[in-house]
C-alpha cells in the first residue's frame, strides 16, 4: 500500500485531471446530442463505461513501464498489422461508404484503427531511440517508412483516409522530434503535392472525392455532401457569446445537425455552450498537448519523450482535424474529437495515450511539477 501511495504522488495528477474533466464534459454533451434520437440512456451508459475502462488501462498503463512494453516494439508492429488484416477478413462498416474499420461481436463495436495508434506510437518510438542521431540515413528512413506504410497501407484498403491522415501525422511529428533534416520535409511536400492528382484519380473513393468538392464549396450539394458542413457552420454560429444552454440547441434537438454526438460534438457545444464554452474546450485540449510536449522535452530517455511527442501528434491532429471540419476550415473525414465524442474505441484508446504520458511523467524524477 505504501509503494502504491508513493507511485500515486509522482503522477501528473493535473494532466490527469484536465482528460478527466475532457471526457465528462464531453459526457454532457452527448447527452445532449442523442436526446432528439431518444437513444441518451443508452449512449451515456455506452461512453460512461468507455470512460471508466479508459481510466482504468490509464492508470495500468501510468504504472506500467513504457520501456518494456518499446522492448517488444517488433511484437507489437505484428500485433498491429494482424489486428489490421483481421478487419478487412471480418470488419464490418458504414454502407454508404463501403467501408470495413469495425469489428462487432455479440453488440459490441470495436475500431481496431484506434488501438493501432498506441501499438505504433510505442513501437515506433523504440525503432526511433535505436537510431537517434542517424534518422536521416537513407536506410534508417526507408524502415521508417516501411513500419508507417505497411500500417497506412492496410487502413486505406479498408477504406479511411481519414484515419490514415491521423497515422501520417503521428509518424511526422515524431520523426520531425527525432530530426529529420528539412531537405527530406521539402521533398516529402513535394511528392505529396505531386501524388495528389494520381490518388485523385486511382486511390479517393468518389464519397472522399465529394467531400473534398464540397469542402471548397458545401453549396454544390446541400442536401447530401454538403449538408453535415452547412447545418454545423448554423449550428456554430447560432451559440452566440455564451450559447443557447445544454439541450436547447435547435439544430442540435431539432436533428438537423447530423453525427451529432460523434463527429460533430464541437458543433454541440458551439450551439449550446456559445463561443465561451468552446474556448473553454480548446484552451483544455491546448494545455493538455501543451503539458505533454512539456513532458518529452524534459523527458531522461528517448523512448519516453518520443511516445510522449507522438500522443501530442495524436491529438493535436484529430483535434485540429475534428474542429476544423465542424467551421469549414478542413474536410469532413470522419476524426472523432479525443475524450469529447461518443465512441468507446476513441476514449478508451485516448485515456491509454495519456496512461503512457502518465507513466513517461512518473519515471522521470524531474517531472514532478
Amino acid at each position: 500500500m505504501g509503494l502504491l501511495i508513493e507511485k500515486l504522488k509522482k503522477i501528473d495528477i493535473v494532466l490527469f485531471i484536465c482528460v478527466v474533466t475532457l471526457s465528462i464534459i464531453g459526457l454532457f454533451l452527448i447527452a445532449s446530442a442523442s436526446k432528439s434520437n431518444g437513444q441518451m440512456t443508452k449512449t451515456v451508459i455506452i461512453q460512461s463505461a468507455g470512460i471508466i475502462l479508459g481510466i482504468a488501462l490509464c492508470l495500468f498503463l501510468a504504472f506500467s513501464d513504457y520501456e518494456a512494453l518499446a522492448s517488444h516494439s517488433f511484437g507489437l508492429f505484428l500485433f498491429n498489422v494482424l489486428f489490421l488484416i483481421l478487419v478487412l477478413v471480418i470488419g464490418t462498416g458504414r454502407e454508404e461508404v463501403g467501408g470495413r474499420s469495425w469489428i462487432r461481436f455479440a453488440g459490441i463495436g470495436i475500431q481496431p484503427a484506434e488501438f493501432v495508434k498506441i501499438g505504433f506510437i510505442i513501437s515506433f518510438a523504440s525503432q526511433l531511440s535505436k537510431i537517434q542521431g542517424n534518422v536521416n540515413k537513407p536506410k534508417n528512413l526507408f524502415f521508417c517508412l516501411l513500419h508507417i506504410g505497411v500500417l497506412v497501407g492496410l487502413i486505406l484498403l479498408q477504406p479511411d483516409a481519414g484515419t490514415a491522415i491521423m497515422f501520417l501525422a503521428i509518424f511526422f511529428g515524431m520523426l520531425f522530434f527525432a530530426g529529420l533534416s528539412y531537405k527530406y520535409i521539402i521533398t516529402g511536400l513535394a511528392v505529396a503535392g505531386a501524388s495528389l492528382v494520381p490518388l485523385w484519380m486511382f486511390v479517393f473513393e468518389e464519397y472522399q472525392k465529394n467531400r473534398i468538392r464540397v469542402f471548397f464549396n458545401p453549396e454544390l450539394d446541400p442536401q447530401h455532401g454538403g449538408y453535415h458542413v452547412i447545418q454545423s457552420k448554423l449550428a456554430v454560429g447560432s451559440g452566440g457569446l455564451f450559447g443557447k444552454g445544454l439541450f436547447n440547441g435547435v439544430q442540435t434537438q431539432l436533428g438537423y445537425l447530423p453525427a451529432s454526438h460523434t463527429d460533430f460534438i464541437f458543433s454541440v457545444a458551439g450551439e449550446e455552450l456559445g463561443f465561451m464554452g468552446c474556448l473553454v474546450i480548446v484552451l483544455l485540449i491546448m494545455f493538455i498537448i501543451g503539458r505533454i510536449i512539456y513532458t518529452a522535452s524534459k523527458a531522461d530517455d528517448k523512448t519516453g519523450a518520443f511516445i510522449a511527442v507522438g500522443v501530442a501528434s495524436m491529438l493535436l491532429a484529430q483535434s485540429f482535424e475534428n474542429i476544423g471540419m465542424t467551421i469549414g476550415l478542413t474536410p469532413v473525414t470522419g476524426i472523432t474529437l479525443p475524450f469529447l465524442s461518443y465512441g468507446g474505441s476513441s476514449v478508451v484508446a485516448s485515456f491509454m495515450a495519456i496512461g503512457l504520458v502518465l507513466n513517461v511523467h512518473m519515471k522521470n524524477k524531474g517531472l514532478n511539477f
